[in-house]
């Protein structure tokens, strides 16, 4: 029997498996966008290292594998930017990406300041605008950055509560 994917808090210890996996996961948008100096594959483990200590970091793990990560923050509005959802690329398409962001949305509606949720992709992304289309975001910005990138930003706000027992 297969091992099952597990969905959890990063630790500090998790940083270099974290910052390996994105490397391997943004060369295809790299490689879509003619362009290798993104971020995601410059960041340094230090930046990593502070983006775990200052904000929500989730990572999937199979067996002690991390194969799928996301990261969130959440501003004095409200507004909660979720970034660099990965996935290992032998475990794209089943479902993992749409798992970690239902999960990521969940724990920082759960620090309950967040009013609605934001993030971004390419607009040669396909696959990441049919993800986020698919979990309720829709367009709300573009922003060209040169000839061969225009960034989409999403948006949806956060259900509204329910309430019990009135």
């Amino acid at each position: 029997m297969g091992m099952s994917v597990t969905i959890s808090a990063a630790t500090e210890a998790d940083a270099e498996q974290i910052l390996k996996l994105q490397y391997l996961c943004y060369q295809s948008e790299a490689q879509l966008y003619g362009d290798y100096s993104i971020e995601p594959l410059t960041q340094s483990l230090e930046s990593l290292r502070g983006e775990l200590a200052g904000g929500t970091v989730l990572v999937a793990r199979l067996g002690d594998e991390v194969v799928a990560s996301v990261r969130g923050t959440t501003d004095a509005d409200g507004t909660a930017h979720i970034g660099k959802l990965i996935v290992h690329p032998r475990l794209r398409r089943h479902g993992l990406g749409g798992r970690l962001l239902a999960a990521i949305e969940a724990q920082l509606v759960t620090a309950g300041t967040t009013k609605r949720f934001e993030l971004f992709t390419g607009h040669r992304s396909d696959h990441n605008l049919r993800l986020y289309r698919r979990h309720g975001y829709a367009p709300v910005t573009t922003e060209k950055v040169d000839e061969r990138l225009t960034l989409v930003t999403l948006a949806k706000e956060t259900a509204a509560p329910t309430l019990t027992g009135v």
